[in-house]
């Protein structure tokens, strides 16, 4: 662990297993904390914060911001091997988000900003109460930030967190998932060998138990909660957050739908939007698990979602050629099957897949899955499945399609497709999520905001509102030397 800038051991001594999903064979140990050594990282942070001059050295920051991405660099490819053997995603997906992405441009985009940031902004005169004032509005950190973070995307994530919120001048303990702790721990050896980073300012505490990130949402001396995961952890980091009155950030679960128009080519669009339903097995937050499509070409679209659900590449993630490898663990395979039978028994059609993959004995897969005659009230059509299962529902019309594509608690993402940009936009307006793709359109990026309506999340991260979510706004005002 990095506790007030020393790698340290648990406490207790306590180490447990990081397990290769793909595998099912134990990679290697890592410290176990509790809460006694969570306690110890909020000590750090908060006496870190409130004892150095990190909030207010933006030449500091940038610089050790750009000492990290050089790190990062210098192990890239051993962070690479990592990921693959730790999180089971496809060696394809880190030359992507996985990775080189968020450790790339990502990194530097954030660097860059410190010193372009609108910290202060002047106002106009003011005049009330019969005085003339100057008044100035000024941007400062939170203060101590808990990040607890995901398996999914962890390097991506994790850097969606600590890059704003040390930018903009926060101290901040990181809690990684129990499944893939090693890229942390990685993270914060980096931190502590190269870089300037004061002891303090960043930690590092994995645990084997999810409760000891409970510590970070009820302890006082932390500041700001931010948090990406699912919707019911969501749920309960709200209520214990807010006796405290705590900022939160909360990056949370999708039910995301592809609406493809009756103009659209079927032929190129649906094979392909079925294939990405299996993307790194499903395990995506802004997924579109929902391919909506237009009752009169419903069969059509079918027979094109099995064409490309079959041929989807799966298998060893050490292979370039496959893009989905195992779910994260046996618990999540099993609550992906448990969703798969209980769409069969609501009555949905299981067109492709559906099981484990005989040809795969060892590890955590389920094969590319498609159901079709799917009404939007089924639990497959609602709940947040985050496995290779594509639904498929037809509409009758445009208005129809938006409104089963609002007809779940979530909101982060979409698709829409139409030869018309015009059709597809006015679709997407009525969609309320945070983000839609418009015939094949790309929001991603360190400047894009990104985050959900509804269930699906509070705030965004990345882009200069995700950067505010890490900020206070201070008032100040005073005589004017007019006066």
């Amino acid at each position: 662990m990095l506790i007030g800038g020393e790698l340290v051991e648990a406490a207790s001594g306590r180490r447990f297993d990081n397990v290769n999903p793909a595998t099912e064979e134990v990679l290697g140990e890592v410290a176990d904390a509790d809460a006694q050594d969570m306690r110890r990282a909020i000590e750090a942070a908060r006496n870190a914060f409130d004892n150095s001059d990190w909030s207010t050295n933006g030449e500091l920051r940038k610089r050790c911001l750009l000492q990290l991405h050089e790190a990062i660099a210098s192990e890239r490819e051993e962070l690479r091997a990592e990921l693959v053997a730790e999180v089971g995603c496809p060696l394809s997906t880190t030359y992507g988000a996985q990775l080189d992405i968020p450790t790339g441009e990502h990194m530097l985009w954030f660097a860059d900003v410190i010193d372009t940031f609108a910290w202060e902004r002047e106002l106009p005169l003011g005049t009330a109460f019969g005085s003339r004032s100057w008044r100035s509005v000024t941007k400062e950190p939170v203060g101590v930030v808990g990040a607890i973070v995901p398996w999914n995307f962890p390097i991506e994530v994790t850097l969606s967190k600590i890059l704003p919120a040390l930018a903009m001048g926060n101290a901040l303990i990181l809690k990684p998932a129990p499944d893939t702790p090693w890229n942390a721990t990685r993270l914060g050896r980096l931190v502590a060998e190269n870089t300037d980073v004061p002891a303090g300012i960043f930690n590092v505490v994995p645990s084997s138990d999810h409760a000891v990130g409970e510590e970070l949402v009820i302890d006082r001396r932390v500041d700001m909660i931010s948090f990406t995961g699912s919707t019911a952890t969501g749920r309960r980091i709200m209520e214990r957050a807010a006796p405290g009155i705590k900022r939160l950030f909360l990056e949370l679960g999708g039910k995301s739908a592809h609406v493809v128009l009756d103009d659209a080519d079927f032929a190129s669009v649906i094979p392909m939007a079925a294939a990405g339903a299996c993307y790194h097995g499903g395990q995506v937050c802004a997924l579109n698990s929902r391919l909506l499509v237009p009752r009169d070409r419903y069969e059509e679209a079918v027979e094109l979602a099995a064409l490309g659900m079959r041929a989807v590449p799966y298998g060893d993630p050490n292979d370039m050629n496959m893009i989905q490898g195992p779910q994260i663990s046996s618990k999540q395979r099993d609550r992906v099957l448990g969703y798969i039978e209980q769409g069969v028994k609501e009555g949905a059609r299981l067109v492709v897949g559906g099981g484990r993959p005989a040809d795969h004995p060892k590890g955590w897969y389920v094969e590319p899955t498609l159901f079709a005659d799917v009404t939007p009230s089924m639990t497959i059509a609602q709940e947040e499945i985050f496995g290779p299962v594509l639904t498929v529902i037809p509409f009758e019309d445009d208005a129809d399609a938006v409104r089963i594509a609002n007809a779940t608690e979530y909101g982060l993402a979409g698709a829409v497709t139409s030869a018309s940009q015009e059709r597809a936009r006015a679709v997407a307006r009525g969609i309320r999520t945070g983000t839609i793709s418009i015939n094949g359109g790309m929001f991603y990026g360190p400047d894009a905001p990104f985050g959900g309506y509804k269930a699906s999340g509070v705030g965004r991260m990345n882009g200069l509102e995700g950067l505010g979510e890490y900020l206070e706004t201070k008032m100040l005002a005073g005589p004017s030397p007019e006066t």
